[in-house]
């Protein structure tokens, strides 16, 4: 039964990738032409910031930078554009693959699609997070949601909602601090060591993501939720936009990085089909 949920899921992936591109005109012919599609395009819910000058990065990276190579009438009487851009990979809304922290594990090419998607589990913290800007996810928050929903299912992707997205752009607000001059002066939730293994030793979850700048809390120094994702081949998404919109459980997640060899992680077009 999870093979053929899987292979739904996939087809609804490849389906948004091929139609991605295309115009409203282009799309209405497709359709004409080869039927209804497989789901209500009126449920895509897109979880990623568009990339530009505001994107937020680690403040010891590389930014992203859009740099206008072409734009115009060419002398052959038709228009052309074409930019160049360059950023770190761990900025805005990004994959970390499993060798950002696990030497030896999958790099950024490496992971099968599959396990990028899979159905959304989002346990809400938010409350907790108001109150304790350093909150980590707990393996009681998880044992919450599963009294509420359910055991996770296998596959899932599970998604940590602390109501950060609400500060984004804002530096300041969003990490704690303008500039890492020390590690201790961000302030922002985070998976715990606990929750982490929990997710890895005792449920086969594909992936996990939040909406906050990185699966660790703020303060961490030894990036033990890393650590322990990286360690069982799981990768993370973070900064993942528009969490409020998505129930604790129904949808359906796909995240698809930019599939560079070799890399360590990577800008992400994340979207969800609600239930």
């Amino acid at each position: 039964m999870l093979r053929e949920v899987r292979r739904v899921g996939l087809a609804i992936a490849v389906g948004l990738a091929l139609t991605a591109g295309c115009s409203r005109e282009r799309t209405a012919s497709h359709r004409a032409s080869a039927g209804a599609a497989p789901f209500d395009e009126s449920k895509l819910v897109d979880l990623t910031y568009p990339f530009d000058s505001t994107t937020l990065y680690w403040s010891t990276d590389e930014t992203f930078r859009l740099e206008r190579v072409s734009r115009g009438v060419t002398p052959g009487g038709y228009w052309y554009a074409s930019n160049r851009f360059c950023a770190s990979e761990h900025g805005g809304t990004h994959l970390d693959a499993p060798i950002h922290f696990g030497e030896g594990k999958m790099g950024t090419s490496d992971i099968p699609v599959a396990r990028l998607v899979g159905p959304a589990c989002v346990v809400d913290v938010s409350r907790a997070c108001a109150e304790n800007a350093d909150y980590r996810l707990t393996v009681e928050d998880l044992r919450g949601w599963e009294s509420e929903n359910g055991r996770l299912p296998d596959g899932a992707i599970v998604l940590l909602r602390s109501g950060w997205g609400a500060r984004w752009p804002d530096r300041m607000r969003y990490f704690g601090a303008a500039a890492m001059t020390d590690r201790q002066s961000y302030h922002f939730p985070g998976f715990s060591r606990e929750a982490a293994e929990f997710l890895t030793r005792e449920r086969s979850v594909d992936a996990v993501g939040l909406d906050t700048p990185s699966l660790d809390h703020g303060p961490s120094r030894d990036f033990a939720a890393h650590r322990a994702f990286a360690a069982a081949d799981v990768p993370g998404l973070e900064n993942v936009a528009n969490l409020d919109r998505l129930p604790q459980k129904g949808a359906w997640l796909i995240a698809l990085p930019v599939s560079i060899r070799g890399g360590t992680g990577g800008p992400a077009r994340i979207v969800a089909i609600l239930p």
